[in-house]
């Protein structure tokens, strides 16, 4: 869900992320405000051979939140072949309305991805003075950019003020909507699937820059842990570390082994912002060793100390715990909601 004031930035960073998707198919719905439909022009423009025809137009259409649902399953079919969804917020629209409509979505193919609040830098005083409501929506974000940072006359002390207005999410700088896709969705992988970067990413990275992935860009303010474990977790240590993660730690992904807790599935882990869920699934045939494999990114995160606390939620006990699960089912779908293999993050 993409957000924020008129005039923040938001197109130009949805065409960013279309122009730089680096394989993913994203589908997008703009929800303009007003008759002529300038957003969704803009967008359709950059979708190019993406657009997918839904009938009465493509699907970059100005819809009220009404309609959502109804572009979500057209979105969400297999056949239409899409990995990413964006929804574009119109600049005077309430976020939180349609946040809530996309989790309350009975769609088994949706996956909630987050609320990410674009804020114009220049514009940030006098816009937050006009509109209170401002900072009621920042408190309900999972990451914020701050756009046109290099039009601010003082950049670090907006950047100062949103962090202290926002409840532990990300917020990173950003100048023409250049955010790295790769920090908000996963780019198509050549890899197996893990979350916003690819193993195989992740642990090549250092080796090609050992001064920092790609430092100096804009993602340098992105920081990311890889986690690989052949020791199973224990469930109450993993959810004290869930419960209490840090502000900045925007995304977690991957799969977690509770060894002798349920021999049978393994549980994908999916989490941004606060919000939390997982889904269990049968371990694949003959899969061996059993890894717990997991990515978190963040902004301003202590990814060794990350690490470190991971590490200690290892399961050093021969025995399972008889209650040990609870904390983790408590975020588990019901099972008639596990339809479907890939789920497109919204």
């Amino acid at each position: 869900m993409l957000a924020g004031f008129l005039g923040s930035g938001k197109t130009t960073l949805l065409n960013h992320l279309l122009h730089h998707s680096g394989g993913s198919r994203i589908g997008a719905i703009v929800n303009d405000f007003g008759a002529i439909e300038i957003d969704a022009m803009a967008v359709a423009g950059a979708l190019g051979d993406s657009t997918v025809s839904l009938g009465n137009g493509c699907l970059c259409c100005a819809v009220d939140a009404g309609e959502l649902d109804l572009y979500l399953d057209r979105l969400t079919r297999p056949g239409v072949g899409i990995d990413v969804i964006v929804i574009e917020a119109s600049g005077l629209a309430e976020p939180q309305e349609l946040v809530r409509m996309v989790l309350a979505s009975e769609n088994p193919r949706v996956v909630y991805g987050g609320l990410v609040e674009v804020v114009d830098a220049a514009e940030f005083d006098d816009t937050r003075a006009r509109h209170p409501e401002i900072d009621r929506h920042l408190a309900l974000a999972d990451l914020v950019v701050v756009n046109k940072a290099d039009r601010a006359d003082d950049a670090e002390r907006v950047l100062a003020t949103v962090r202290s207005l926002v409840d532990g999410a990300a917020v990173v700088p950003a100048t023409y909507g250049r955010v790295d896709p790769e920090f908000l969705f996963e780019r198509r992988p050549h890899e197996e699937r893990i979350g916003q970067l690819s193993f195989d990413d992740l642990s090549t990275a250092d080796e090609d820059d050992p001064h920092g992935r790609h430092a100096g860009h804009l993602h340098a303010d992105y920081d990311s842990l890889s986690f690989v474990s052949d020791v199973p977790l224990d469930p109450r240590r993993l959810m004290r570390f869930l419960d209490s993660r840090p502000e900045g730690l925007y995304r977690i992904k991957g799969y977690v082994d509770f060894g002798p807790h349920d021999r049978r599935n393994r549980y994908a882990v999916h989490a941004v912002g606060r919000f939390l869920r997982f889904y269990p699934e049968r371990w694949p045939a003959g899969e061996q060793p059993r890894l717990t494999q997991l990515v978190l990114i963040g902004s301003g995160i202590d990814a060794p100390l990350l690490g470190k606390e991971l590490q200690a939620c290892k399961n050093d006990a021969p025995h399972a715990d008889e209650h040990g699960m609870w904390g983790v089912l408590r975020y588990v779908r019901e099972p008639e909601d596990e339809q479907g293999s890939e789920e497109p993050p919204v």
